[in-house]
């Protein structure tokens, strides 16, 4: 499966959702189209020409998770460059309005293509032994307490 046509050789704004409770995190894992190694990560997609990134979280969430979601603070912004990928992503808090974790599919993909392999909450304090991505939001999930204090820095990974 080479889903690199659907995702390289373009600039993309991408948003994920931190959906914390109870001390775990939301995550997806799956084979990571960058590194094509598995990976955990935060829920989330492109955003659509035209959409605000609110509209796109919610959406990607809901496809990736089946999990309607409130989208609240930008709590961490960085750039993917890999050749042939190119992403600036940002990272906003968000909170559960309805909804049980499961695998949902992205619609860009063919059934055949679908990425995510399981949808899980992840004890923040495993966070460490897993292979989660992007590794520079560990501080502030470790810290997630102190989130309304928490500083944007671009970061360039």
């Amino acid at each position: 499966m080479n889903v690199e046509p659907v995702f390289s050789h373009r600039l993309r704004l991408r948003v994920s959702g931190l959906l914390v409770e109870n001390d775990a995190v939301l995550l997806a894992r799956m084979r990571s189209p960058v590194t094509d190694e598995m990976v955990w990560i935060p829920p989330g997609g492109e955003v659509e020409f035209g959409e605000p990134m609110a509209d796109a979280l919610r959406r990607e969430f809901l496809e990736e998770t089946e999990v309607e979601v409130r989208v609240h603070r930008l709590l961490h912004i960085q750039e993917l460059i890999k050749h042939p990928f190119h992403a600036v992503e940002c990272y906003f808090e968000a909170s559960r309005i309805k909804g049980v974790p499961s695998v949902g599919r992205d619609p860009e993909l063919r059934a055949d293509e679908q990425l995510i392999e399981e949808v899980a909450w992840v004890a923040i304090d495993e966070l460490d032994q897993r292979p989660f991505v992007p590794r520079n939001l560990l501080a502030k999930l470790k810290h997630w307490e102190d989130r309304s204090a928490f500083e944007i820095l671009f970061r360039h990974d």
